[in-house]
């Protein structure tokens, strides 16, 4: 079994995990879950833990490095097809942002030469960090199960944290997201109202 089979069935094995570990928590009526009234005052302490990865050039890079940015981070690997299909809207994204907008960052669960041969095609305009099991415990980190790609962390300029989304990002969500973190900017919004509008992303 070549290594990037082994990592494939790394993310089939997390993911068959967190299912599984969703569908027990749901059958279990004993345990105590935050109620549909309770989530606010859990939200209002959710932060970002720092991580570290390196980027393409083998350069250390922190989240924090991106502080005081709104920061969509995106997970995702060279053979997935819904997080391929991602790339030239998130390119988009970055390219409309000035030096205090929406910073994309790029995560890739995957091996670094495959993510250089990639990159010479799809030519990012946003930062790529390269991981395996550190990226996958980077997701983790957030208190979400990592169960597949691709992965999106919405976060505020301070570091808190309004969304996690699984699956694939559409034109959509992104026009949203960017509401939503101007709103907080300019009209002063909450962040439990922030994470309300973002509910169904």
């Amino acid at each position: 079994m070549n290594n990037k089979m082994v990592v494939a069935v790394v993310i089939v094995i997390a993911a068959l995990a967190g299912y599984l570990t969703y569908q027990y928590q749901l059958a279990d009526d004993t345990v105590d879950e935050p109620t549909a009234t309770e989530p606010a005052e859990v939200d209002n302490t959710a932060r970002v833990v720092d991580f570290s990865l390196n980027d393409m050039d083998g350069n250390v890079r922190h989240l924090s490095d991106w502080n005081g940015q709104p920061r969509l981070v995106n997970f995702w690997a060279t053979w997935c097809a819904p997080c391929r299909r991602e790339i030239p809207l998130l390119k988009k994204l970055q390219g409309e942002q000035d030096d205090n907008g929406v910073q994309v960052i790029g995560i890739a669960v995957d091996f670094i030469e495959d993510v250089t041969d990639y990159a010479k095609e799809a030519e990012f305009n946003y930062p790529i960090l390269v991981g395996q099991e550190d990226a996958m415990a980077a997701a983790e980190s957030t208190g979400v199960e990592f169960i597949g790609l691709p992965f999106t962390l919405v976060i505020t300029r301070d570091g808190q944290l309004l969304k996690t989304h699984i699956g694939e990002i559409v034109e959509e969500h992104v026009e949203l997201i960017v509401e939503v973190l101007q709103r907080l900017d300019d009209d002063g919004l909450s962040i439990t109202a922030a994470r309300d509008a973002l509910e169904d992303l």
